[in-house]
């Protein structure tokens, strides 16, 4: 996503953190994923005092913003560093870079539309999570776009498909099959409205709706003048991770979190 839909990120992780104000969670390390430069970080600060970021910044950020985004994220963590993960790895690999059970929240914001298989990285948030964390996220759902689905713009614009075309049941049946409690979703539809195709079209080619034109900007007839944003929030608990994901309708368990109770005889 580049930084033209920056004011997007800013505005979808503003109601996530609203979402976030009834649920009652001890944070001392979250993990954001993507991290972009927006006021996200100052109010996960204040609403958990003295957390620490594991911070995965956005590809585009380099040089010395991307110096500033570090000091900046060490600052917010009340000067306790946390890891910083690149995210041109983890587009490569899937894998989070963190220990198991490192984090207590893990806040994702617009991301999973643009994976392959977000099946992966649910396995990885809950490897992540600490016994009874959270992981807060939010994604474009199926909807998205739909006014550029139209057969005589598609000749004439590359339209891209959603990596991950996922509607917010799709991703409650994921959540509870990566054995995830208490899943909540939400819904809503954004609609942007635009006086001018250029920006229709940048906007378009942010939300990677449209394949990059370089610096050619085509001339479209009959372009819509709105875009249709579908967006799916949702979170989600990692409790009971001691025990081992069942097969076959059986559940087995570590040996080691069977206690055996012993009895001392008084006489």
């Amino acid at each position: 996503m580049t930084q033209s839909i920056a004011w997007l990120q800013d505005e979808i992780a503003d109601r996530m953190l609203q979402k976030l104000d009834i649920v009652k969670l001890d944070v001392k390390d979250v993990l954001v994923l993507p991290d972009f430069l927006g006021l996200h970080t100052l109010f996960l600060a204040k609403r958990f005092p003295g957390v620490r970021f594991h911070s995965a910044p956005e590809s585009e950020i380099s040089g010395f913003a991307r110096w500033q985004f570090r000091v900046r994220r060490w600052w917010n963590s009340r000067c306790r560093a946390g890891a910083f993960i690149s995210m041109s790895d983890f587009e490569k690999t899937g894998r989070i870079d963190l220990p198991d059970h490192s984090v207590d929240l893990v806040f994702s914001t617009l991301l999973i539309q643009d994976l392959p298989d977000p099946k992966y990285f649910l396995r990885e948030c809950w490897r992540v999570l600490k016994e009874g964390g959270l992981l807060s996220f939010s994604y474009l759902g199926p909807d998205t776009g739909k006014e550029l689905q139209v057969a005589g713009l598609a000749k004439q614009l590359a339209i891209e498909p959603l990596a991950s075309p996922w509607d917010m049941h799709d991703m409650g049946d994921a959540l509870l099959g990566e054995r995830f409690s208490d899943p909540v979703m939400d819904m809503e539809f954004l609609h942007l409205e635009y006086v001018a195709d250029e920006l229709l079209i940048t906007d378009a080619i942010a939300l990677k709706l449209v394949s990059s034109l370089g610096h050619r900007t085509p001339k479209v007839a009959d372009l819509p003048k709105k875009l249709t944003l579908e967006v799916i929030y949702g979170h989600a608990w990692a409790l009971g991770k001691h025990l081992a994901k069942p097969q076959d309708h059986i559940a087995y368990i570590d040996p080691k979190q069977i206690q055996r109770k012993t009895t001392i005889d008084s006489d």
